[in-house]
């Protein structure tokens, strides 16, 4: 039974979910947990969530000695993945169950370098258009996590996840092939988070710009190819899906690598052309529009 939750990483989507998680659970503890000095920064923060104040436990590890979790929820950038399992690892134990909210394909067996991988459910955010603008948070549409496992010692792992989701009203599925979900979580990233970026516009800007929708399709594309190299079969009627999910997002909203460079801030780049152009070199795999998405996102944050 899951009671105690850490969360670690205030982004759109630790905000969101942490805030379902605060306002539904019946017992036990949700808390945020940082370092001592980002924790100093930001103690006076007062967070928004679609404009309604709302405030969360924050934790150091310091506060927590001793302390362990029954749900670890990672919900950092790609760049701070390893701080935050350094972080957040003497909070667990062999019962604790971890789950990863980053985008892309590799998340998870980074975690299993240091945890239990039998504890680590495969996750893939999937549906939101959430936005965090420094401390405020807006969103329409919730969207789902989508959660899964690659083999039978994550069951009961995956069972008790799925209980808790379901005592806070937390929208998730079940997926009996996570990879292809992940891989087709991935395929839409690749092409809306870079190209918002790149062309620096909004959800709808990116099918109202014919170069911008190319590039945008393009990319998508190399992943479709690439994920078929990799044994993974992601189709025409998923790529059709994930467009129609894409235009049904709020028309002037960003994703988080747009959100990123208005902000001034690293990008997650090597999550999305950085591993292509890595799996390109080992599949063989052309990914001519992700070498340029990479080439240019890298211009941008040079400029900051």
């Amino acid at each position: 039974m899951i009671k105690n939750v850490c969360i670690v990483g205030m982004g759109a989507l630790g905000l969101l979910f942490g805030q379902i998680i605060k306002e539904n659970r019946s017992t036990g503890e949700l808390f945020f947990l940082m370092d001592e000095n980002r924790k100093k920064r930001h103690e006076k923060d007062i967070y928004t969530i679609n404009g309604n104040e709302v405030r969360f436990d924050v934790k150091t590890p310091k506060d927590t000695a001793g302390q362990k979790v029954d749900l670890l929820i990672i919900a950092t950038k790609y760049d701070d993945l390893d701080d935050a399992i350094k972080l957040s690892k003497d909070l667990t134990d062999k019962s604790t169950v971890i789950i990863s909210l980053l985008n892309g394909i590799t998340s998870e067996e980074i975690l299993a370098e240091t945890f239990d991988r039998s504890r680590i459910i495969n996750c893939v955010p999937i549906g939101m258009d959430a936005m965090r603008d420094n401390t405020s948070l807006t969103y329409t549409k919730t969207g789902k996590l989508q959660i899964g496992i690659k083999d039978g010692s994550q069951r009961d792992a995956l069972n008790t996840l799925s209980d808790f989701f379901k005592s806070v009203d937390l929208p998730h599925e079940i997926c009996e092939d996570i990879a292809h979900a992940m891989w087709n979580k991935y395929m839409m990233n690749v092409g809306i988070n870079q190209a918002c970026m790149v062309y620096e516009t909004s959800y709808s800007g990116v099918f109202n710009d014919p170069v911008a929708n190319a590039d945008l399709k393009g990319a998508m594309q190399e992943v479709i190819d690439m994920a078929k190299a990799a044994g993974v079969n992601i189709t025409d009627e998923d790529y059709e899906a994930d467009m129609k999910i894409l235009k049904g997002l709020a028309p002037d909203g960003y994703p988080s690598m747009r959100q990123d460079a208005v902000a001034k801030r690293k990008s997650e780049v090597e999550m999305f052309a950085g591993e292509m152009i890595r799996l390109s070199e080992k599949y063989d795999v052309p990914v001519p529009v992700n070498k340029k998405f990479y080439q240019r996102i890298r211009e941008i944050e040079a400029a900051y």
